[in-house]
């Protein structure tokens, strides 16, 4: 296992993988990463390493006129959902597999920030995500997605219906930030986003407050998400 490869898409600076580099180190891979700014990206094969993780970014999957470089990805990342590879996508991360699988991202009409639980549906409670059972973890995003064609909803929140997907074993599109609760990156959300907390229905302090009482098992609970995924992964023609 100790020579598989991992790599880690950031589409702003501030997004990164955060709590879940540990599990993905722990199971042996080697991780890169690459900014969507960087002038390799474009060329990048996004068939050519074992793990796949995109993370999130304020940006909407329908704001490409803004973002040329959403359409190059999406391209790239559909040539790897065809070839059943292993990805997972983390919020704007998620939002592209669903948009490259065929559904519809659009801006719902609530911002969801803060900590709170999602309800993991019952044929879920053996996958991955039982280890967020009842644990309040990070949610931050306005944007929204139809549920693609072929994949099982394994989880929900009160917010929003479509917290999380699969399609077989090598592909996981989770909503929410269960990586986020231990990073100093946090900060730069809050100054980057304060308008986006107040939609929400909170306020600054409060949300500080969440992070430090809720953070820490918030991602010892992701990281185990994502460590018994990560087992699961069934590579093709390995």
């Amino acid at each position: 296992m100790g020579n598989k490869k991992a790599l880690i898409i950031r589409h702003v600076p501030y997004e990164g993988v955060a709590g879940y580099r540990e599990p993905i180190e722990a199971a042996g891979y080697h991780v890169d990463r690459i900014d969507v700014t960087d002038p390799e990206f474009s060329q990048i094969d996004l068939r050519g390493h074992d793990l796949l993780i995109m993370m999130g970014g304020p940006m909407g999957i329908y704001e490409q006129d803004r973002y040329p470089w959403i359409a190059c990805q999406m391209r790239r990342l559909a040539l790897r959902l065809d070839a059943n590879l292993p990805t997972l996508g983390v919020c704007f991360g998620a939002q592209m597999i669903a948009a490259a699988l065929g559904a519809r991202v659009y801006a719902g009409p609530v911002k969801e920030v803060g900590f709170h639980p999602v309800q993991v549906h019952d044929h879920a409670l053996d996958s991955p995500l039982r280890h967020l059972i009842d644990v309040p973890i990070l949610h931050w995003h306005g944007d929204t997605f139809t549920l693609p064609e072929g994949v099982e909803l394994l989880a929900s929140s009160h917010v929003y219906d479509h917290q999380a997907f699969r399609r077989g074993k090598n592909l996981l599109a989770v909503q929410f930030h269960a990586e986020m609760g231990l990073d100093e990156r946090f900060n730069a959300w809050i100054e980057e986003w304060p308008g986006s907390v107040i939609e929400a229905g909170g306020d600054e302090a409060s949300l500080r407050q969440a992070h430090d009482e809720l953070g820490p098992g918030a991602v010892a609970a992701g990281q185990a998400m994502i460590a018994e995924w990560l087992t699961q992964l069934d590579y093709p023609n390995s």
